[in-house]
């Protein structure tokens, strides 16, 4: 099953929208090996396991973007007819309940770990960020003292302003 379903090939379908990371309706049908059309009715059925955070259907525009990104046909002849669904992680996670077969299982767990790995990418990503910032933070604070440094060393080099000469000749 490993070899059928790479990886890289899930993450591929995984998408940003509405801020959750989500993968299309009939990309899932087809790495679950059945028709989108089937996927759906089996959702429908247990729409209660499927919450607005779980799953959502897409808006025109939304359909549009990834439409274009993805380099789909349009709705009609051979296209696809209706917006599509899409299902976040625990989505995903709640799909292989609805789908009572040893591939969805199968399936299922390689995802899980695409998605975990998402994240575990994205954490060590802000780790990196706030020690490059702290890094920055502490270069800027060194530049300050940095600078105090030069001034006192130019200050050292002028010589301080000589005492006045005292005047030769007689003074009253």
């Amino acid at each position: 099953m490993d070899e059928m379903v790479s990886h890289e090939m899930i993450g591929s379908k995984i998408f940003m929208v509405r801020g959750f990371r989500v993968m299309l309706d009939s990309d899932l049908a087809e790495l679950y090996g059945i028709e989108t059309f089937n996927l759906n009715k089996a959702v429908k059925r247990n729409l209660k396991r499927f919450p607005e955070d779980f799953m959502f259907q897409l808006t025109e525009a939304e359909f549009r973007s990834l439409r274009f990104q993805l380099g789909m046909s349009k709705g009609g002849r051979g296209g696809r007819r209706y917006i599509p669904y899409v299902f976040t992680e625990q989505g995903v996670a709640m799909l292989s309940s609805v789908l009572n077969s040893e591939r969805a299982v199968e399936v299922n767990i390689i995802i899980m770990r695409v998605f975990v790995k998402i994240r575990q990418i994205i954490s060590t990503n802000k780790e990196l960020a706030h020690k490059l910032s702290e890094l920055e933070h502490k270069v800027g604070k060194h530049d300050e003292d940095i600078g105090i440094i030069f001034e006192a060393i130019r200050q050292l080099m002028d010589p301080p302003p000589a005492p006045p000469k005292p005047r030769i000749g007689f003074h009253s």
